[in-house]
């Protein structure tokens, strides 16, 4: 028996430290709750059966502080709100600041230009956005950015078990669902294609639910593409078929296989699952900063010696509209003792269309990460090859990432629609627990060599964390997936492309 080698990094699933405090930022900050690897699941309501109606979202009064009121004369037609940003009382560097050097790169010279046509700063936002997935340079475009070799380490590098565990669930979920003949098995950023293939070998032998998955992955690298491909083993089908999309064939399980860009153009109309994995971490978030004169958004801007430095945006910026609502769902008392506090617009939008998905064609969610269960302060954090570097230092040379603000995310879930029922957040240890990953450790490590049983059981404390994974407690008749026939009996395996 052959077993594929796992590359470990422990400092790498620790809980993420702070990133160290940026020189020039504008005042002292405090420190963010603890995070934690969590997960929160979203699935149809069981006690609806139609599909979500459009809903109107809340109107709210907009202002800088978290607890400004407005009232308007109910007798008048509301007015469309308009925003404006003040950029008079910015610093404005002289004019060859802007212009970018024969030593900056072209993701650089691309940013600086991009200030330089605004007039003025860009927001934390959509400088992290440009840094990690512009088309010519962004940092995820163009290289393997995943494994020890790599800026970091996630859970499907560290064991096979892992992405079987994922699979497990998946198989729950399309059970529940009635077994459907067609599903869209949708993974977003799905990096080297690790879980996926796990996921795939795992199921291997439950014929009946291969046959009824479409694999869709929502990439934007061509390099992460083409490393995908060959980790799913995939292969051309039949160049007769009319259907584009099984021209693609993993020949793991014989699933068909297609990549997109974004969410959106993932066809719909058949149940959808949909796993994202330390996806939500990459989003892009505004960061505001608590002055006397209100919350003001942190924007970045360019020094007379031409490097890139944090600045506050003087009046409001349209942000702020996304603040407002974040703090409706947080404790006025938690939102006192903060200084510093991010929002992340991208991971309410891409929540609310995966919930609509969701309650159209039916299925579930399952979002892995690392987060906090409150509001998020001063989490945005720079790791190249392992290590935390400064943020506008070399920004295309080092991986962004900032703690889940899970509860912004199970908010606007249930903001979005009432038809889908959102679970969590939990912990990854607890969830790896209940579907049974103590009972498959035990079953790889009674045929494998000693060398075997110890990359085993290292990854198994790396994805669980500090003692055993929680247990099945329910009834035996309730026992998950993973112990049924078949599924134990599967040999830890080797594959180079891993």
């Amino acid at each position: 028996m052959e077993m594929r080698d796992l590359p470990v990094l422990a400092s790498e699933l620790k809980p993420r430290l702070n990133n160290a405090e940026e020189s020039g930022e504008a005042c002292h900050h405090s420190s963010p709750p603890p995070p934690f690897l969590g997960l929160i699941i979203i699935s149809l309501n069981p006690s609806r059966f139609t599909s979500s109606s459009p809903q109107t979202p809340p109107t709210s009064s907009f202002g800088v502080s978290a607890d400004e009121n407005t009232t308007s004369d109910p007798h008048t037609p509301p007015q469309p709100a308009t925003i404006s940003v003040d950029r008079s009382g910015l610093y404005n560097p002289k004019e060859h600041s802007h212009e970018g050097t024969e030593k900056d790169s072209l993701l650089v010279r691309h940013l600086k230009s991009i200030i330089k046509f605004r007039g003025g700063p860009i927001s934390v936002a959509e400088y992290r956005e440009e840094v990690l997935t512009n088309p010519k340079a962004g940092f995820y475009i163009n290289r393997d950015v995943f494994g020890a070799e790599g800026d970091f380490i996630t859970s499907p590098e560290v064991s096979q078990m892992f992405g079987e565990m994922i699979g497990v669930w998946a198989m729950c979920l399309w059970e529940q669902m009635g077994q459907p003949t067609k599903v869209n098995l949708v993974e977003l950023g799905p990096g080297r294609g690790t879980l996926m293939a796990d996921l795939l070998w795992g199921t291997s032998k439950f014929s009946k639910f291969n046959e009824s998955l479409h694999i869709r992955l929502v990439e934007c690298s061509p390099t992460l593409k083409s490393i995908q491909r060959k980790n799913l083993k995939c292969v051309d089908g039949d160049s007769n078929t009319e259907n584009a999309d099984t021209e693609t064939i993993s020949s793991i399980a014989g699933t068909p296989v297609s990549w997109h860009p974004v969410l959106d153009e993932v066809p719909s109309g058949v149940p959808t699952i949909i796993i994202t994995h330390e996806f939500f971490d990459a989003l892009p978030v505004h960061q505001f900063q608590r002055t006397s004169s209100g919350w003001c958004e942190k924007m970045v801007d360019i020094a007379e010696d031409s490097s890139f430095r944090f600045i506050l945006s003087p009046s409001p910026t349209p942000a702020n509209l996304f603040l407002i609502r974040r703090f409706k769902w947080a404790a006025k008392e938690e939102v006192a003792k903060l200084d510093q506090i991010e929002v992340c617009l991208s991971a309410m939008k891409l929540t609310e269309s995966i919930v609509k998905r969701i309650g159209s064609d039916g299925g579930g969610a399952l979002v892995i990460d690392y987060g906090v269960k409150g509001l998020a302060s001063h989490t945005l954090q720079a790791i190249r090859k392992h290590k935390f570097v400064q943020i506008l230092n070399d920004p295309d040379s080092a991986d962004l990432s900032a703690y889940v603000d899970f509860a912004s995310i199970r908010h606007s879930a249930e903001h979005a629609s009432d038809h889908v029922a959102v679970h969590g957040p939990i912990t990854q240890s607890q969830f790896l627990g209940s579907l049974g990953i103590n009972f498959r450790i035990e079953v790889l490590l009674q045929n494998c060599t000693d060398e075997q049983a110890e990359s085993l059981q290292v990854g198994y404390w790396q994805l669980v964390g500090e003692g055993e994974a929680p247990s099945w407690e329910g009834p035996d008749d309730k026992v998950p997936m993973v112990h049924g026939n078949g599924f134990g009996e599967q040999e830890a395996r080797h594959s180079s492309s891993f």
